[in-house]
């Protein structure tokens, strides 16, 4: 066999690698930009060089075969390997420059605020820090690490070739303005909280899941406005528009300055629940990098402080 028959078009070995990652078409073309019809072209035209099936199709959905798994596993490394491989040769090795993402909400309201601590102290390395919705695409050069919070039901999902390191596990608990909240009618039971106006993020699913962990029932749907991101949500409680959930990470000063102040029943007390971390990644090839060493020494550190001064 000519050696040049055993390499399948690269197109098609990065189309095969994200649908096996992402677990299906439509996920995988969003991350590659393409259609998602592309996708399913680019994985036909493997297998069909391959000679093997390599993703088992029932109606809409799609999983891997036993030889597309251990086939997925060899390719992710290599693709990975090519990936840190340029990634290096273009940007060196990165000892001077840090590439940092975070989801908008920590990032607006605690990590910008400090970020400029840790730049002070490492005055020779150019920062890099862009708030994102999405978590990045580590097998790419342009980002060296990202924060995320991940919620208790979404740890499964981190990519097989990141590491990570929590840095914080804050306790949520219900918050409201003033005024709102001598609007309401009395809270006596945490029962009356779905009686109140709601705020969300990006579901109902934070509120269901710290309700039934403080032992209330809930059934179907919570009403109340998704605004999903942090900073939205805890604007909106303070301008009296609901009641939302909330850790110190992200309440700053504003339960000192009284402009929002916890909701707490009658009776009973309220437990202590986190129902998620936030969590440092970064590609597992560039843990150790100068840059992101130094960032991962740092921000625990800081996190711990504030930690202290906002019990």
């Amino acid at each position: 066999m000519s050696e040049s028959r055993l390499y399948p078009p690269l197109a098609a070995l990065r189309a095969f690698e994200a649908v096996g990652r992402l677990g299906g078409v439509r996920r995988a073309a969003r991350e590659l930009t393409v259609d998602h019809a592309v996708v399913s072209r680019h994985i036909r035209s493997l297998e069909g060089w391959v000679g093997v099936q390599l993703i088992a199709r029932v109606g809409n959905q799609r999983s891997l075969t036993e030889q597309g798994e251990k086939y997925h596993r060899e390719i992710s490394q290599a693709l990975m390997a090519i990936a840190a491989s340029t990634g290096q040769l273009i940007a060196g090795d990165g000892a001077h420059s840090l590439r940092l993402t975070c989801i908008p909400g920590f990032a607006t309201l605690w990590v910008a605020d400090r970020l400029g601590g840790f730049i002070a102290e490492n005055p020779e390395l150019h920062v890099d820090f862009r708030p994102s919705d999405e978590a990045p695409d580590f097998r790419g050069k342009d980002v060296d690490c990202d924060i995320r919070y991940l919620r208790d039901w979404d740890k499964d999902s981190l990519p097989r070739e990141v590491k990570s390191l929590e840095i914080v596990r804050p306790a949520v608990f219900p918050v409201a303005s003033p005024d709102l909240l001598a609007e309401l009618p009395p809270i006596e039971t945490l029962e009356d909280l779905l009686r109140c106006p709601l705020l969300h993020e990006d579901g109902d699913d934070e509120w269901k899941r710290w309700l039934k962990e403080q032992g209330v029932a809930v059934e179907g749907q919570l009403s109340g406005p998704r605004l999903w991101h942090a900073h939205l949500t805890l604007n909106s409680a303070r301008h009296g528009r609901g009641v939302a959930l909330a850790n110190n990470m992200l309440l700053g000063d504003a339960l000192k300055r009284g402009e929002l102040v916890v909701v707490k029943p009658a009776e009973g007390a309220i437990k202590r629940i986190a129902l998620g971390a936030y969590v440092l990644l970064a590609r597992e090839d560039r843990w150790n990098a100068p840059a992101v060493l130094r960032f991962r020494r740092w921000i625990r550190p800081a996190v711990a402080d504030y930690q202290k001064e906002a019990v």
